[in-house]
């Protein structure tokens, strides 16, 4: 039985691990977004002293992912070797797509995307991680 989309108690649990992923690296405050499969808000939380552009930043990554079906990494390193590629997608996004890493596709049991999480506040691979753990912890599995 496919789950389709994740959960407000997913993306709760989610924020919740990749916070503490967070503090484990003792990084930078985070801002944590989960989309549904559809690019809906889900749940959000924004650390205390996380600067005031984080949320789109976060959004913009995972909303990128989900724009693609792949994650915000494969996003960057193909635009990085066609330029061409991604002044359209900025175009064709109004601007939405953040393509560096810290945006992670969400799998279902059945191997089916139910949702993305961006995360922003310290390096693109620090930020990565804390997604990656967030979802694990949920009982999903990320697609990097």
């Amino acid at each position: 039985k496919s789950m389709a989309k994740v959960t407000p108690e997913q993306a709760n649990k989610i924020i919740a691990a990749g916070q503490a992923k967070g503090r484990d690296l003792d990084i930078g405050p985070l801002t944590i977004v989960v989309l549904d499969d559809g690019g809906h808000l889900v749940s959000m939380q924004r650390e205390d002293k996380s600067g005031i552009l984080r949320f789109e930043i976060a959004f913009g990554k995972a909303w990128g992912g989900l724009a693609i079906g792949r994650s915000s990494r494969a996003n960057e390193a193909d635009i990085l070797t066609r330029e061409h590629f991604g002044v359209a997608l900025a175009a064709a996004s109004n601007g939405r797509i953040i393509p560096v890493a810290g945006g992670v596709l969400i799998l279902d049991d059945e191997g089916l995307v139910a949702g993305a999480v961006g995360v922003t506040g310290d390096s693109s691979d620090n930020d990565e991680a804390c997604a990656v753990a967030g979802i694990g912890a949920a009982g999903l599995s990320p697609k990097v």
